[in-house]
């Protein structure tokens, strides 16, 4: 049995990361592109106005929020996902591929490049955790200027989601139970769990760790 390297909770998967993170992680990554568009809209600054006149006589272009325009910059969202894929690039032998295009390009192209490599990084890089925190905090930052919304607790850690899909795979995300709801709601594929199940829900998830710890 390891520890996750982002959640810290006992896995007995012996990966670097459990499960339920590495979904999470890939959910982010994926996430990447529709943020940075999302960001276009808080360029100008709230309220802003030209001011004073131009060279040529007219308004004053308007101001630019820098933060904003050094995110969609080629340093900001899509030079860290190229530099994280460029970690792990090395880190596994291969060739570190030089940046082109527009930034929108790039940022899609160090998507893909990281998705491709999820399994890999979940399993087998001692840096996952670092990688997966890097994430979670970038997306964090940017859903807190598009849509911020009052800080709410996870609640208590109930487990792994023993839902299966149609192919036969169990989802495993992390559940929570968040203080005041009635019901345990997997962040992943949505099944929820009110409490007459509980009891059949621990059952389940019992199981899947003695099948996980007897593969």
């Amino acid at each position: 049995m390891t520890t996750c390297l982002l959640c810290e909770q006992p896995d007995e998967t012996g990966s670097m990361l459990c499960v339920g993170c590495t979904k999470a992680t890939e959910v982010r990554v994926q996430s990447l592109p529709a943020l940075y568009q999302g960001l276009a809209p808080f360029l100008r600054p709230a309220g802003s106005v030209g001011q004073g006149r131009s060279a040529k006589g007219g308004p004053a272009p308007l101001p630019v929020n820098e933060d904003i325009l050094d995110l969609r910059g080629p340093g900001g969202i899509a030079g860290i996902a190229e530099r994280w894929l460029a970690d792990v690039r090395r880190d596994r032998g291969h060739t570190v591929a030089t940046p082109s295009g527009g930034v929108e390009a790039r940022l899609q192209a160090a998507v893909t490049g990281l998705l491709a490599n999820m399994p890999w990084i979940a399993v087998s890089w001692p840096a996952a955790g670092y990688f997966a925190k890097d994430i979670r905090d970038l997306v964090d930052s940017l859903r807190t200027i598009i849509a911020p919304t009052p800080a709410v607790a996870r609640g208590q850690r109930v487990g792994t989601c023993p839902a299966i899909d149609p192919s036969g795979t169990i989802c495993g995300a992390v559940l929570h139970l968040a203080p005041g709801e009635k019901a345990i709601v997997c962040p992943w594929c949505t099944c929820s769990y009110p409490p007459y199940v509980w009891a059949q829900l621990k059952t389940w998830i019992d199981e899947d760790t003695k099948a996980r710890r007897a593969a």
